[in-house]
């Protein structure tokens, strides 16, 4: 899931679902300039999620897979609560999800910084 930012409403939701064990695992890449929003909450992001990431990102994906299917949405909304009128994207080709796939791989792998190891680091120097 990438996003610029992420509101504490999202992450609730996130956490239920997965309580419910509807999420295996998530990983999510949030924009560099939201890191002091990502400090606030990050005792929550790490009981929610698998793996933070930042990078210069402004993209909203979700991939979604299981054995059976992969659903991929691009969408305009940050992952925060929003009161305006957002577009996005639905979509179950192969191609599209593998695609962004791909390329979100990327970035995780070359252009971010692993917060979930960085700040892990700095909590046991502490």
């Amino acid at each position: 899931m990438t996003s610029f930012s992420i509101s504490e409403e999202f992450l609730r939701r996130i956490f239920f679902i997965s309580k419910e064990g509807l999420v295996r695992s998530l990983d999510i890449v949030l924009d560099f300039k939201a890191t002091n929003k990502t400090l606030i909450l990050w005792p929550f992001i790490a009981q929610t999620v698998d793996n933070c990431y930042l990078a210069d990102n402004h993209s909203k994906i979700l991939l979604v897979s299981n054995d059976t299917w992969k659903v991929a949405v691009v969408m305009s909304q940050n992952l925060t609560r929003g009161n305006r009128y957002e577009s996005g994207f639905i979509t179950v080709d192969h191609c599209i999800f593998d695609s962004l796939d791909k390329q979100l791989k990327y970035v995780i792998s070359n252009q971010s910084v692993p917060f979930h190891e960085v700040f892990a680091r700095t909590i046991d120097r502490n």
